[in-house]
């Protein structure tokens, strides 16, 4: 329960209040002097949109409600919340939460040029907001030293970083590359309480500093559900939690949550990790035939697994997690599996003293830890033939994924029960004001919503052209080409080309193989992702192609003027998508009408944001895909710029 600072530790209000009622009754009065009066004063418009949010979020926090406010590009919602999140947090005497989609996010609000700084200028006010970052952003003392002679020059580079550095975060050296940090930031394989340097490390420091947040709480979904689901356990073992007590939480791009959600949830094997078990253990000298026994059937088992897997794997070309085909030859496997890695894991318990001049204390507890979370997602894997569960196999690295399938529960549980304001907020939350599909995935309970379109003149700045017609996929390959080259020599280039999938990437670029461009073309697949999006917004005159860039690329003025969606975001066999569509079935629902469209139309509204970034910008959205006439044609609709005028594609040049 919130409860009012003593008079002894009251810090400055943004304005006067007696009571509960009176606060709230004074906070929406504050919140339009500062929208109407004081931001005005400084240059910012008086927006309608900001405003409406900015008293739904008030009243949804001082209810303590779940909030859902979906507020469109420009509405300016950041202030808009953080106008609620601020007065509460000290009328509480406990800091919010704010959660963001990514690192790049937290800098964008919390950094020393984000919003958090500049609404503190604007107002006077100070603001004390720290951000809680992954803990694998930060060093490990230990590692570091187990680890740093192999590194040859970087590790002089990294030594006179770590005389300088208070708090060890990877930002601060951007210039190690990935193969080096896993080697020595921190490790959740390696329990901090058994450390030698307990209390004392970077990540300590970190964390000792950002409790003492009196405002706000900086985080990223990763680390706000490691911290929720781990919560109850930390306090029944006597550790703090890994945040700090809050008073409410705010969802930046609340739409992403439920993969972070499901992963934190959840454990993963790495067959890399095993394998280097393996390889180490195995060099042991004078090791206890137990131990070699055991080493070696480990050895078989492992590739074993791994080899039903990958055969069990349900290829779908534009997902990054590929669902698995259960089998009962892939459950045995799984279970022998299961119990080698109990065995060794009992052999390392036996005769610890016997490794430490081979590994030491840390490594052998590293591998304790690894074992101890394979043995836990197998546990669940093969439990009730796999039916309380969701596993998958990620694209990218070959690791195993299981993770629960009562993810809706788990929130309730943790979270939406605690009579806590829980905000989500984003551009993308319902299609056309339906929130029916982000409340069924969340498994809310009569949320209130909101929701406000882009203050943007999009009528004028935005045309939309779609086929009138549609097409086979003979015909899309030839007319569709045909039409895609018009429209880039037309535009020269400045395009983002939107795919579904990185096989239509490749096909699109085999098509335009005999084609010769004025501008460069930036294939997804050819380039780190950052760095591509980085070149097309330096190089004017150039054109974009992916299938990731949907969401998360922000490109405004003249280098993007054109928006070709080549294909509509359909969802592929996602595992996670896949339990959406079951349970569809299952209520006697259509899981196309129910799962596959709402989520094609939020993707698609995220594509179709890239366009528009600022009211100067000015441009087309041009879809390649079939619309009319097809069963997604409202939702396709729904989706698209508010405003902004259709014309038939047939008719342009």
């Amino acid at each position: 329960m919130c409860a009012l600072y003593t008079i002894n530790t009251r810090v400055k209000e943004p304005f006067d209040y007696s009571n509960r009622e009176d606060f709230q009754d004074k906070l929406v009065e504050w919140i339009g002097d500062v929208l109407y009066d004081i931001l005005p004063e400084h240059g910012y418009e008086v927006r309608d949109e900001q405003i409406f949010t900015a008293f739904q979020i008030a009243d949804a926090v001082c209810s303590k409600k779940v909030h859902l406010a979906e507020a469109g590009l420009g509405t300016g919602k950041t202030f808009a919340y953080l106008l609620s999140a601020i007065p509460y947090a000290r009328f509480c005497g406990k800091p919010v939460v704010i959660a963001c989609a990514s690192t790049a996010l937290q800098e964008q609000l919390a950094g020393d040029t984000g919003d958090i700084k500049t609404l503190s200028r604007l107002l006077g006010l100070e603001i004390d907001a720290r951000m809680a970052k992954d803990s694998r952003q930060y060093i490990c003392d230990v590692r570091v030293n187990e680890n740093l002679e192999e590194f040859d020059m970087m590790s002089d580079e990294i030594n006179q970083w770590l005389n300088k550095t208070k708090l060890g975060e990877r930002s601060e050296i951007s210039t190690v590359p990935d193969r080096i940090w896993k080697r020595i930031g921190w490790n959740e394989s390696m329990s901090c309480d058994i450390c030698i340097n307990r209390g004392y490390c970077k990540l300590v420091k970190a964390r000792e500093y950002y409790r003492l947040a009196r405002d706000l709480i900086i985080v990223d979904h990763e680390t706000f559900f490691n911290d929720l689901w781990t919560r109850e356990e930390r306090l029944a073992n006597g550790q703090l939690p890994i945040l700090p007590n809050y008073s409410a939480v705010i969802f930046d791009e609340g739409h992403k949550i439920m993969l972070p959600a499901a992963m934190q949830a959840g454990q993963q094997i790495n067959k890399e990790e095993i394998d280097d078990i393996i390889f180490t253990l195995g060099e042991i000298q004078g090791a206890r035939d137990s131990l070699v026994s055991v080493i070696a059937a480990m050895e078989q088992a492992s590739y074993d697994f791994f080899e039903k897997l990958n055969r069990s794997v349900i290829i779908a070309e534009s997902s990054e997690r590929l669902s698995i085909g259960m089998n009962e030859t892939l459950q045995k496997t799984a279970r022998v599996f299961r119990k080698t890695l109990d065995h060794l894991h009992l052999e390392m318990q036996i005769e610890q003293e016997l490794y430490i001049e081979s590994l030491s204390a840390n490594q052998i507890q590293a591998y304790e830890g690894q074992i101890e979370r394979a043995i836990m997602a197998l546990d669940r894997f093969c439990r009730n033939n796999s039916t309380d569960m969701i596993a998958w196999v990620d694209r990218g690295d070959g690791s195993f994924w299981v993770v629960p399938r009562n993810l809706n529960e788990m929130l309730s549980r943790h979270l939406f029960q605690k009579e806590l304001p829980v905000i989500f907020t984003s551009a993308t939350l319902s299609n056309e004001g339906d929130f029916d599909y982000f409340i069924r995935m969340l498994g809310l309970k009569e949320p209130s919503k909101s929701t406000v379109e882009s203050p943007f003149d999009l009528e004028k700045q935005v045309v939309v052209y779609l086929p009138q017609s549609s097409h086979s996929l003979e015909e899309k390959s030839t007319h569709g080409i045909e039409k895609l080259v018009s429209l880039l020599n037309n535009n020269e280039g400045r395009a983002l080309v939107l795919t579904n999938s990185m096989e239509e990437v490749r096909k699109i670029r085999k098509r335009l193989e005999g084609y010769q461009f004025p501008f460069d073309i930036l294939w997804e697949d050819k380039g780190e992702r950052g760095h591509l999006v980085r070149r097309f917004k330096e190089e004017e005159f150039s054109v974009l192609i992916g299938a990731n860039f949907w969401e998360g690329i922000d490109v405004p003025g003249d280098a993007l003027t054109l928006l070709i969606v080549w294909q509509l975001p359909f969802p592929a066999l996602d595992p996670l998508i896949e339990v959406q569509r079951k349970e569809a079935r299952e209520q006697g629902l259509d899981p196309a009408i129910t799962v596959d469209y709402p989520e094609m139309g939020l993707k698609l509204k995220q594509g179709c944001g890239r366009l528009i970034r600022t009211e100067e910008d000015r441009g087309a959205i041009v879809v390649l895909d079939s619309v009319v006439g097809t069963p997604w044609e409202k939702v396709v609709m729904g989706a698209l710029p508010f405003g902004a005028e259709i014309r038939g594609i047939e008719g342009l040049e």
